[in-house]
């Protein structure tokens, strides 16, 4: 079961207020926004997602394409 292997991650006020920020500086849809304030907030490096830009850094976290064509 997957909640079982995974840690469950629940909202900060300060993890909203980054991803409202988010939103109006990098122009991220809300839920982009909150997957970036999550990296960003946990110190991950990176994020592995089409709904991004390949290659782009936003803040300290990379966004990396899995579907983009080398």
């Amino acid at each position: 079961m997957l909640l079982v292997q995974f840690e469950v991650l629940s909202p900060t006020d300060s993890m909203v207020r980054t991803a409202i920020r988010a939103v109006a500086t990098y122009q991220l849809g809300w839920l982009d926004a909150h997957m970036w304030a999550y990296a960003e907030h946990y110190g991950l490096e990176e994020i592995v997602s089409e709904d991004f830009s390949d290659g782009q850094l936003i803040g300290t976290v990379r966004i990396r394409n899995p579907f983009k064509t080398p």
